[in-house]
């Protein structure tokens, strides 16, 4: 893989942070909070806390490269504290820090501007780069999964996570192509999914846009870092702390509505893979937002990226956090098993 470009410093022109009125709304920062950004990523979020309230903010990333921003940010702001790490761990990177207790989380869901900028890392085919997608610098890549997965499983990630009714028609035809030539580049992937589709047809997205993002939602594993990012989230927050939750995908919004419903006692608890319990227990959530909050048409004409954001977000209550595991309801196969599909 080629080397990175250099380190970009946080928030800067181009990478806006989405619904940041709202998420400071609802996220209320406080003189002397403790407050946990899962996804700092660019840092807007965070240099916006930051300003708004004399608090402990612990920035979490997977991604190297947002950590050694976050660590030029905290020179400016003594109050950040940068962690390297995945936010679903956020419980155990808390108490690492010193706070096993925390006033307010806020994750922003989905792959970062800067990410997708840079060729290097993989993430899009609109600039040509090695077929990588990885949010850390850890574990299968996307080649692996597109060179590895067997056919039948490739075909379900594609259908699953990207909701491209044309998966199979797809996997078999990556299938056939990698027998002769495994794929290496994001261009040459998105060239053989447009010619399994057919081509564009006047389409207003290239069609490789599904596939793309179901490859890059499980090479990170998105769905389930999601589900126990929530969870833990719920172990850590105080009574009367907040959980701020912005998402880009329909499927993220859906796994955070219906977990948020849960914990606020708006359906039964259990899940598909344990009983329902015989007596609810008490909500460990009380709703801030009754439904998911948009962006205002005035931010979509100045950010087109913040057209599909959806907010969410609930406090904290004084009840014991829930029994049921953390669960992403799409029961794929772990990347893990990539060397047993080949």
């Amino acid at each position: 893989m080629s080397a990175r470009a250099p380190v970009r410093p946080p928030a800067q022109p181009g990478h806006l942070p989405v619904m940041l009125a709202e998420v400071l709304e609802t996220l209320a920062p406080a003189d002397g909070d403790v407050i946990v950004d899962g996804t700092f990523g660019g840092g807007g979020y965070a240099q916006a806390i930051l300003k708004a309230a004399k608090c402990k903010l612990i920035g979490i990333d997977r991604d190297l490269d947002a950590v050694m921003r976050a660590e030029t940010l905290a020179a400016v702001h003594p109050g950040l504290v940068p962690l390297l790490g995945r936010f679903g761990e956020m419980d155990a990177h808390a108490a690492q820090a010193g706070h096993p207790g925390v006033d307010g989380v806020v994750l922003d869901i989905g792959v970062s501007s800067f990410q997708i900028d840079e060729a290097a890392r993989g993430f899009s085919f609109m600039k040509d780069g090695p077929l990588d997608m990885r949010m850390g610098a850890v574990g299968p890549s996307a080649a692996d999964v597109v060179n590895r997965m067997a056919e039948r499983n490739l075909a379900n990630v594609i259908f699953r996570l990207g909701e491209e009714r044309n998966a199979r028609r797809i996997a078999r035809s990556i299938a056939e192509r990698r027998a002769a030539q495994p794929f290496e580049t994001t261009a040459d992937l998105a060239a053989l999914v447009e010619v399994a589709v057919g081509g564009r047809r006047g389409a207003r997205t290239h069609p490789a846009t599904q596939t793309f993002q179901a490859i890059r939602m499980y090479v990170n594993d998105e769905l389930g870092e999601l589900a126990r990012g929530l969870r833990a989230a719920e172990q850590i927050l105080k009574p009367g702390g907040r959980l701020v939750v912005v998402t880009f995908h329909s499927l993220e919004d859906r796994l955070v509505k219906q977990w948020l419903r849960e914990r606020a006692g708006a359906v039964p608890a259990g899940s598909r893979h344990l009983p329902l319990l015989s007596k609810p227990a008490p909500p460990s959530f009380g709703q801030i937002t009754n439904k998911a909050l948009q962006p205002s048409e005035k931010e979509v004409e100045t950010n087109p990226r913040a057209r599909s954001a959806r907010l969410r977000a609930v406090i904290r209550t004084d009840a014991a956090a829930f029994a049921s595991p953390a669960d992403d309801g799409m029961d794929l196969p772990p990347i893990t098993e990539l060397e047993a599909s080949t």
